[in-house]
């Protein structure tokens, strides 16, 4: 009887150590029997964060926080273990933030890109980057706590700008905005009729400039036409061949030139003589104006005129006498 209640009393306290050093084996999150993957990440400050905090990647928790060390040179370095086929993002980062209200914390690993797009943040990741290589940038996301701070400021800043509205809105300030709020009415009105005739102008101006446009383009399709007949008669050799007779035309312009230009000289010539010419009859003709000479003399006296109207009277009557008596004056012998 009393072996077997030592026996009894044996197995519970071998049961009670084995409860123990299960209970503590999950309370340090030990994962017997399967391998780990250590992964370490720098950080300036960790906040709130403790070892057997878990680590969250792509929302599923991946493992847990085995250790954080502070450096001599002032990071604070946070080793945690990983399970073994979990795969980290092409360009990992680790974020330390609370994950609940009571104050729990947690490492999430995440791509750069994905991470907050917040000055403090951007700034910790760069920093702890360029720290040195071996260790994935971190940053510490701000807590409730913070929050709850700036909230605060934020509420009694607004506090005060009520109190300032509250003080500048009195019943004045009522007058005057409903009489603002008037003049904007009427300011409306105004810009809508400017609007309506300014529409209408706007309107009359999109035809002129459709008509502009229609015009434009048909002066452009007759500049192509043209274009494409030059040079298909570019191609045809019609212009070298007008060229051609521009050129013959020019030469021949300039021998008409030359003709005109001695022609010019000979009419000289000729208007220079023809001068003379009317110099000397001017002469001759003076001389007969003024009784020179013969014809001066036949010209200016009136008995030669006279003398010659006697003798045409004179001959026309012989001529009646001799048509009315040829026989007198005229005597035909025939042998």
């Amino acid at each position: 009887m009393k072996r077997s209640n030592d026996f009894i009393v044996g197995l519970v306290v071998l049961g009670s150590v084995v409860g123990i050093v299960a209970f503590a084996l999950w309370l340090s999150q030990a994962n017997l029997g399967s391998a780990r993957r250590e992964v370490v990440a720098r950080f300036t400050d960790v906040g709130n964060a403790k070892v057997g905090n878990s680590v969250v990647i792509r929302g599923v928790e991946s493992g847990h926080i085995e250790s954080i060390e502070l450096e001599s040179t002032g990071w604070v370095l946070v080793r945690m273990a990983l399970d073994h086929d979990v795969k980290l993002p092409g360009s990992p980062v680790v974020l330390l933030s609370e994950s609940s209200m009571f104050g729990e914390w947690q490492a999430t690993i995440m791509d750069r890109a994905a991470a907050p797009d917040d000055a403090d943040v951007q700034q910790q990741l760069a920093q702890s980057g360029a720290a040195g290589h071996g260790a994935l940038p971190g940053a510490r996301l701000p807590d409730i706590a913070q929050l709850t701070a700036v909230a605060g400021r934020i509420a009694g800043d607004m506090s005060r700008v009520a109190d300032r509205v509250q003080v500048a809105f009195d019943d004045r300030a009522a007058v005057e905005l409903r009489q603002s709020i008037r003049n904007f009415a009427d300011l409306s009105s105004e810009l809508e009729r400017t609007v309506r005739v300014q529409s209408q102008g706007l309107s009359q101006l999109s035809s002129d400039v459709h008509r502009t446009v229609t015009s434009v383009n048909a002066t452009a399709m007759s500049l192509e036409r043209t274009a494409t007949r030059v040079d298909s008669s570019t191609s045809k050799g019609e212009i070298a061949q007008i060229m051609g007779n521009v050129n013959e035309a020019s030469a021949d312009i300039k021998a008409t030139s030359h003709d005109l230009r001695d022609a010019s000289h000979s009419f000289l010539a000729t208007q220079q003589q023809l001068t003379s010419v009317l110099t000397h009859a001017d002469s001759v003709l003076g001389k007969i104006d003024r009784g020179q000479g013969s014809l001066g003399l036949m010209v200016n006296d009136p008995s030669l005129y006279q003398n010659s109207d006697a003798l045409l009277s004179q001959m026309r009557e012989l001529v009646a006498e001799i048509r009315a008596h040829p026989g007198k004056y005229l005597s035909v012998k025939i042998f």
